[in-house]
């Protein structure tokens, strides 16, 4: 069973130090751990940080791509390096590395597929009571969106099985945090939460100049992977709303008619049909973007097949 450490990085050289000396050399039911550090375009010594400090595994993005693009590229290699179970962990140290035995752990007993570090955010003391606040309701509202449990959706400290690995797909360019739990749910991948640790602040967050862009990004983020995940949900919702209301403006200009007022109400009958007819329009969008679903999900599963039959390949090579 190997497990490989996987560690973006971006100007990192002085935290990178102390997150590598914090990683465990051995872990009980793994047999080999090795460390691959994505360097997502460092301008300062991380690379050479990283080779000094005798990461044998370093990959290099040439320019910033971000830390979605870099996630994924640290994924697909890892894989490519024969990860039975991939750690992804911060370079500056946020996360108690202590805890990657009990990420693991899920995993090693075949009991989740991806397993997230739940950090004690009411306790952590950097954390403005603004962020504190913001970092539970946005668990709140994911849990709420993919019916999940988990407890700290933005966390990075995560661990996935070779399986959940190959399955998945981030388009995002922001974060991956946010649709790799939604994507997960979809494909039927089981989640486990667990309390993990964190150390002090070794430097700010990079990942947003303020919380207002955080809030915009993350409401996007998840909109966009709740349609492209529940497409037939989504717009019948829509659809609905637009039939309902149309329903209810026909239902009361007919009362009028009857009455014998219906010539002045003759708007109602206008708006009533717009609505109807939107709202039939938005149903059938429903239709068919469940249609486009099951082909992009026949497309995913060729994709992990063709992925798996690379990654075997590529092994019976080597040996």
């Amino acid at each position: 069973m190997k497990l490989v450490i996987q560690i973006p990085c971006l100007n990192e050289e002085k935290s990178l130090p102390v997150t590598l000396k914090d990683l465990p050399e051995h872990i009980d039911g793994i047999d080999e751990i090795e460390i691959l550090v994505i360097d997502d375009g460092s301008t300062d010594k991380t690379v050479e940080t990283a080779r000094n400090l005798g990461v044998k595994e370093i990959l290099s993005l040439g320019t910033n791509k971000g830390l979605a693009k870099a996630f994924v590229a640290g994924i697909n290699k890892a894989l490519d390096m024969g990860a039975d179970i991939i750690v992804n962990t911060d370079a500056d140290n946020q996360y108690d590395a202590s805890y990657i035995a009990e990420l693991v752990k899920p995993i090693l007993e075949k009991k989740a597929d991806i397993v997230i570090g739940a950090r004690p955010v009411s306790k952590i003391k950097h954390f403005s009571v603004l962020k504190k606040f913001l970092q539970k309701l946005g668990s709140f509202v994911m849990r709420f969106v993919s019916k999940t449990d988990v407890k700290d959706a933005p966390s990075g400290f995560r661990a996935f099985s070779r399986n959940a690995a190959l399955q998945l797909n981030v388009f995002d360019n922001y974060t991956y945090t946010l649709e790799t739990i939604i994507q997960a749910k979809a494909k039927g991948l089981v989640i486990e939460s667990i309390e993990v640790g964190v150390n002090p602040e070794l430097r700010k967050s990079r990942l947003f100049t303020n919380m207002f862009q955080y809030i915009r990004r993350s409401i996007f983020t998840m909109l966009r992977m709740f349609i492209i995940y529940r497409p037939f949900r989504f717009f019948i919702l829509f659809g609905s709303l637009f039939l309902f209301s149309g329903l209810i403006i026909g239902a009361r200009f007919l009362y009028f008619y009857l009455n014998g007022n219906g010539q002045g109400h003759i708007q109602s009958l206008i708006l009533a049909s717009i609505l109807l007819i939107t709202g039939v329009q938005v149903v059938l969008i429903a239709v068919l973007s469940e249609l486009i679903s099951i082909n992009r999900k026949l497309i995913e599963d060729v994709q992990r097949m063709v992925k798996s039959a690379g990654l075997k390949k590529n092994s019976d090579v080597i040996k």
